[in-house]
């Protein structure tokens, strides 16, 4: 029988073809997307005056003050744009509302002679007009000179003044302890944080809509979500539908019917590793070590996000909030990536038959990342408390959520992942079956090496216009982790669960080639959700929303097969070696799944992401995702490490507290999805009825406190459940007996 259309483009060529052409519009969509993003950025005015003639601020006073706010790492403490940390104000919103607020009154008070509060309703409409043309026809954000009315230029005035006072001073009642930036440098932020409030506030020319698509909710002048919010919001529901019905049914009934004359592959058997592979050991404390701190961390945090009036071990002025974020977050790119760097380096030789020419350069990688990642965290700390003025941008702390390391930093992280491409390459690249699994780990470890190179332009300052900054900071955060990454792992999944004897080469190779289509559509088409808050059209949330939640289906459905099959291996008496990695290969499967799948869905509707942007209901979807997508898969590596050594050595292996270690993380994190989840409707709530200014407020959490103390129990886990696994990794790699 001639197979069917569907067969065809289902079979190993269609799908490689398939991949290609994908790949290929994708790539070309988002040249075409950049190249045109000059036309959407919201310009920079080279001058702000009033109606008077006095100036308030120029150009270089917002650029200035970009490189201020980026320096002292306010991105890490508040939101601007919301987009940041939740802990403080969203910048924004706060110069937004506080200049609604003065309208207010200065027309009530020219108007009525009275204050905005003693207005009656009808006089109060009258005033939210007069209020609303001055937001919208009387301010026109322009590259030339944007004129205030006097009205306007006193309430920047009184912004400014609050946020000197705020930053300079500080507010123990909302964890900013301040004696830090001095107020020169805090009026500089505050033209920034002022252009980012225009953003916000004022009409793109020709449309009814802001540079930040109407976001955010603003009463104060009827500034809400539009219809096509809602309606893209449909679109996406159903089309999501339709896409996991479809996936579902083209996975088990194409993808992974067993052929009858398939067979599965001899299961991996490890007694001897190669030199480098030996040299690999000194990088599995390092890995457990940064996980467990960074857990810690996270604990420190929670504390303060619920009770930030009083400390925690230590003085705020010792460990500020947003330094302790960075390092959180820095920590967990650190583990994450060395990790993954590991893997590749213990999956090449084993690959390719023979070892790296240089073995040594192992070790010289490991010192690399060393100085790497503690120079890097050192820098964040030094930068952020003001103690590197001078050199802050190459040294200290570069003050964008996600990439915090100095520049000098970076090129070290870009040469070392450059050397681990070249390590990797020279070897794998002479397997004697050159076949899909092994292309795909070599091109996706080429990206992983120069894609981090999107965030460090230009290289030698930084970007003036904050739009164009976050444009290529979120290159980095989606195309780099959702894209690269997730390939790298596609491909380094089916080739273990090959290796491993659990699921046939051509299951493998047709489920990872469908997965590695879906991740080229979500890991581009889907970073086009993280620029609808900077005026781009609702679409592409949508867009992004439908991928991203569908991405991780195929490579759970193959993780479901491989489970199965050691499930059967076991009932039939037989051995399985690796079973801890393929346990957290399990768990990352499973977490990516219920992380960037279903909490991702919780927040990627344009309707439900108006209300919850730069809220707690973004938090379960992001630690969720990254321990799933990402963390299991490096811990998995680490594991695979000790066990090769272990095998190779004939040292003893008891799998009790790995597994103990697995379970007290995975229950952890699922638990903390629940308080997180709570709390994060309840500010969206807020943010629909009274603006997203309200949901901000510390007022807002107040009912809310029992469910900020109840993360206790799952942090409580995951810390425990970080030093199970840090003890268990250091017992097995250097003080394992001889097995008997």
């Amino acid at each position: 029988m001639n197979p069917s259309l569907l067969d065809r483009l289902l079979s190993r060529k269609g799908l490689y073809v398939a991949f290609w052409i994908v790949g290929l519009v994708m790539v070309t969509t988002l040249i075409v997307f950049t190249a045109n993003l000059q036309k959407e950025v919201p310009p920079i005015p080279q001058k702000v005056v009033s109606t008077s003639g006095q100036t308030l601020y120029t150009y270089d006073d917002v650029v200035k003050g970009k490189g201020l706010f980026q320096e002292f790492d306010l991105m890490d403490y508040g939101t601007l744009l919301g987009m940041g940390a939740y802990l403080g104000p969203d910048f924004s919103t706060e110069f937004f509302h506080r200049r609604a607020e003065s309208l207010y009154e200065s027309f009530a008070r020219a108007d009525y002679g009275t204050s905005a509060a003693r207005l009656s309703a009808e006089q109060r409409a009258a005033v939210k007009e007069q209020v609303k043309r001055d937001f919208h026809a009387g301010t026109t954000l322009t590259d030339g000179v944007v004129t205030y009315s006097d009205a306007s230029a006193k309430a920047y005035q009184a912004n400014a003044d609050y946020l000197v006072d705020f930053l300079t001073n500080g507010n123990r009642e909302m964890a900013w302890v301040g004696g830090v930036i001095r107020a020169d440098e805090a009026r500089l932020i505050a033209a920034f944080v002022d252009w980012s409030q225009m953003v916000a506030s004022s009409l793109r020319p020709g449309t009814e809509r802001t540079w930040s698509n109407n976001w955010p909710p603003e009463p104060l002048v009827d500034q809400n979500a539009t219809w096509n919010t809602h309606y893209y919001t449909l679109w996406e529901m159903l089309a999501l539908w339709v896409g996991t019905i479809l996936v579902l049914f083209i996975a088990y009934e194409k993808l992974l019917k067993k052929d009858p004359n398939e067979r599965l592959e001899q299961p991996l058997v490890i007694t001897k590793l190669f030199p480098s592979q030996q040299k690999l050991i000194k990088y599995v404390p390092v890995v457990s070590l940064f996980f467990l701190l960074q857990v810690i961390l996270g604990g420190y945090l929670a504390h303060i996000y619920t009770d930030p009036v009083n400390n925690f071990i230590l003085d705020q002025s010792l460990i500020p909030f947003n330094v302790m974020r960075a390092l959180h977050v820095n920590l967990a790119i650190l583990w994450v990536a060395i990790g993954w760097l590991v893997g590749g380096m213990l999956i090449a030789p084993l690959v390719g038959g023979e070892d790296l020419k240089f073995p040594w350069l192992v070790d010289l990688l490991w010192v690399a990342l060393l100085i790497v990642g503690s120079g890097g965290l050192i820098g964040i700390y030094l930068g952020a408390t003001g103690q590197m003025r001078d050199v802050w941008f190459w040294l200290g702390n570069e003050g964008r959520e996600l990439l915090n390391l100095g520049r000098v930093w970076d090129i070290g992280l870009v040469v070392g992942l450059v050397m681990w491409f070249l390590m990797v390459f020279s070897v794998i690249r002479k397997a004697k079956t050159n076949n899909i699994l092994v292309g795909t780990i070599i091109w996706s470890a080429f990206g992983i090496a120069t894609l981090y190179m999107a965030g460090m332009a230009p290289v030698h300052k930084i970007m003036p216009n904050f739009t164009v900054d976050d444009y290529y900071r979120w290159w980095v955060v989606h195309l780099w982790v959702e894209l690269t990454f997730e390939l790298f792992a596609a491909g380094v999944l089916a080739f273990l669960t090959v290796a491993l004897g659990l699921v046939s080469r051509k299951s493998a190779e047709r489920i990872m080639l469908f997965e590695l289509g879906l991740i080229m559509l979500s890991g581009t088409l889907g970073v086009g959700h993280h620029y609808w808050w900077q005026g781009l059209d609702e679409y592409w949330i949508a867009i992004g929303g439908i991928f991203s939640a569908l991405e991780p289906l195929p490579l759970v459905l193959l993780m479901i097969e491989a489970v199965k099959e050691q499930r059967h291996i076991r009932a039939e008496g037989g051995n399985f070696p690796f079973a801890v990695p393929f346990l957290f290969l399990a768990g990352s499967a499973f977490l990516n799944w219920f992380g960037a799948g279903f909490l991702g869905m919780v927040i990627n509707t344009p309707t439900i992401n108006y209300y919850s942007h730069g809220t707690y209901l973004i938090m379960p979807h992001g630690h969720v995702a990254l321990l799933g997508a990402f963390g299991y898969i490096s811990i998995a590596f680490i594991y695979l490490v000790a066990r090769s050594n272990a095998m190779a050595k004939n040292l003893e292996w008891d799998e009790k507290w790995s597994k103990i270690g697995f379970w007290l993380v995975t229950i952890g994190v699922v638990l903390f999805a629940l308080p997180t989840l709570i709390i994060g409707f309840q500010q969206a709530h807020t943010a629909h009825d009274l603006g997203y200014w309200a949901t901000r407020q510390r007022a807002a959490l107040d009912g809310l406190q029992p469910w900020m103390w109840s993360r206790l129990l799952p942090d409580g886990l995951m810390i425990l459940g970080a030093a199970t696994i840090f003890f268990d990794l250091l017992k097995k790699s250097f003080f394992a007996r001889p097995a008997a």
